[in-house]
């Protein structure tokens, strides 16, 4: 404990002289007085004997303990701890998932739009300091999400995802546009596109170069996740006799993931299985993290209150002292 003020403290010396002047009195005999002829009445017991000889000091008592409370809640008393604050410089990054039907394919568990979700979800709870957005496209894009800090919303927004939402198909550069013109106005220190597909570009008014020019203008970093087993998947068809799954090519353009990549500063990544999928969610995870400052500074804790509340009781019970023993007998 220490004190804001205290040359403060130096107050309570002034009790002092108020002490040595109550002493002082009572020894002159400064209480109540009355002549009478004879004392022998009191001899035996004496005033030694009556309450009121000893407790009619106890609101003189309680008084000064007041007044010394007082002067030491007026210095301000405090305690102090060390705590560290963790300045982060803000990371803002789009998710941009393919959610066109091919997506159901069945080489990741349960399917692959499942996998990327779930893992999805973990890379956002993973990053409490950063802004993310969701951006879904098929043969047309969409924002699921613009950017928030809101986890419980981003996660319940992201697990909402599934195919046959938009017109099937395959836009890379529709969704790469809409997720870079959610980052073009973030004035976050580093922004960036986390871009999903299992595809090549089939549809869509944007081209795929001509977005990941426009990411490259605005500052957008792109890292580009191509998902798909080698060789063939096996995919769910409607038949007479129900679902039944059946080996498809997979087909997913690189060189064009590759390229859009490069042109951004970002990586191109190939994910064959679930824990590939992971994995890479896990290297991005650790290239983009956010710098941070750390610096300590005290957290101080008040103890004035308490002082000032005990200098509170004790005045009322000066009072209710001084009026108690004035109906005590001699």
């Amino acid at each position: 404990m220490f004190f804001e003020y205290p040359y403060l403290l130096w107050l309570e010396f002034l009790l002092l002289p108020l002490i040595a002047l109550y002493v002082w009195r009572e020894l002159r005999g400064g209480s109540p007085r009355m002549a009478v002829s004879d004392v022998r009445q009191w001899a035996a017991d004496g005033r030694k004997s009556a309450p009121r000889t000893w407790l009619r000091h106890l609101p003189f008592v309680l008084f000064s303990i007041a007044m010394a409370l007082i002067i030491f809640a007026l210095a301000r008393p405090r305690t102090s701890q060390e705590v560290q604050k963790v300045d982060t410089e803000g990371i803002d990054i789009v998710l941009t998932m393919d959610v066109s039907t091919s997506m159901l394919a069945r080489d990741f568990k349960p399917d692959r739009i499942g996998a990327a979700k779930d893992i999805a979800i973990e890379f956002i709870a993973s990053r409490p300091s950063d802004r993310i957005g969701i951006v879904v496209f098929a043969g047309e894009s969409f924002t699921q999400s613009p950017l928030t800090s809101d986890r419980v919303t981003l996660i319940n927004l992201m697990k909402e995802i599934e195919t046959g939402l938009i017109e099937d198909g395959t836009a890379i550069g529709n969704g790469l546009a809409t997720a870079v013109a959610r980052l073009k106005d973030s004035d976050a220190k580093s922004k960036v596109v986390i871009l999903l597909t299992d595809g090549v570009n089939n549809c869509g008014e944007i081209s795929p170069i001509t977005a990941a020019e426009i990411a490259r203008t605005f500052n957008v970093r792109v890292y580009t996740i191509g998902v798909g087993a080698k060789g063939t998947a096996p995919y769910p068809v409607q038949t007479p006799w129900g679902i039944e799954l059946q080996q498809v090519r997979v087909e997913i353009d690189e060189p064009l993931l590759q390229e859009i990549a490069s042109k951004t500063g970002g990586k191109y990544f190939r994910a064959t299985d679930n824990t590939k999928l992971m994995e890479i969610y896990g290297e991005i995870n650790e290239m983009e993290k956010s710098k941070t400052t750390v610096e300590s500074f005290p957290v101080y804790t008040e103890l004035f209150m308490k002082y000032a509340v005990a200098a509170l009781i004790a005045l009322l019970l000066a009072f209710g002292f001084k009026l108690f023993t004035r109906r005590l007998p001699l």
